[in-house]
């Protein structure tokens, strides 16, 4: 239910269980996180996308039940994806709900297709979001609109999604994978380490101790 394809520094890994909506049991998230473990090292850009209309529709419903849904997987996941070393791309092949929210958000880019929605019911649903959800949802929208996600249940569509900056592109079904990757080819044909260390810019503290010297 998991796919990884790697072509050299360019892993893509695919979310395979279009019959249930690509919904996450905790197999699959244990395999995803061991995905992310090993590409820590190798990956120069990893790419997460999934098969059919939907993206993710968060956790699977027997298993949520269970106690999927609290499960401190999720964290784990988002967590080694934020860590990642290597350029992080969600190309969202559609709707991105519930406890997949976080693998997208620690990504360090997103694409979706015109027809995907976006919804977060975890006040419907009396569950507490991921830790980290809040503050990257924030980061990236704002805290009012991140409180219209996770307080009051607010569903948007992909052009809505766009301009407030919760993804950074649109692109149509047949050309989401190309341009994911166009995007990656940079960090793919760079030297080894060489992404690692612009991406360390990104959560280095602000000010002249953390600039580098002038070049030319």
């Amino acid at each position: 239910m998991i796919r990884l394809d790697r072509d050299g520094g360019l892993w893509t890994v695919t979310l395979d269980r279009p019959d249930k909506a690509n919904a996450l049991t905790a197999a699959m998230l244990q395999e995803l996180i061991a995905i992310a473990e090993a590409a820590a090292p190798e990956a120069r850009a990893l790419i997460l996308t999934g098969t059919g209309r939907v993206f993710s529709a968060g956790a699977d419903l027997a298993e949520a039940r269970a106690g999927l849904a609290t499960s401190p997987l999720w964290e784990d996941l988002s967590a080694r994806i934020a860590r990642l070393p290597c350029l992080t791309i969600a190309a969202l092949n559609g709707t991105l709900a519930g406890g997949a929210f976080g693998m997208a958000l620690a990504c360090d880019l997103r694409l979706a297709v015109p027809e995907a929605g976006f919804f977060y019911p975890v006040m419907k649903l009396g569950f507490l979001p991921q830790p980290s959800d809040p503050g990257r949802l924030t980061a990236l929208v704002g805290p009012a609109r991140a409180k219209a996600l996770l307080m009051a249940g607010q569903r948007i569509a992909a052009p809505e999604a766009l301009a407030w900056g919760l993804v950074d592109r649109l692109a149509d079904p047949e050309a989401l994978l190309t341009e994911a990757r166009a995007l990656a080819a940079d960090a793919c044909a760079a030297p080894p380490g060489h992404v690692a260390a612009i991406k360390r810019f990104f959560s280095a503290p602000a000010g002249p101790a953390s600039e580098s010297p002038p070049s030319g």
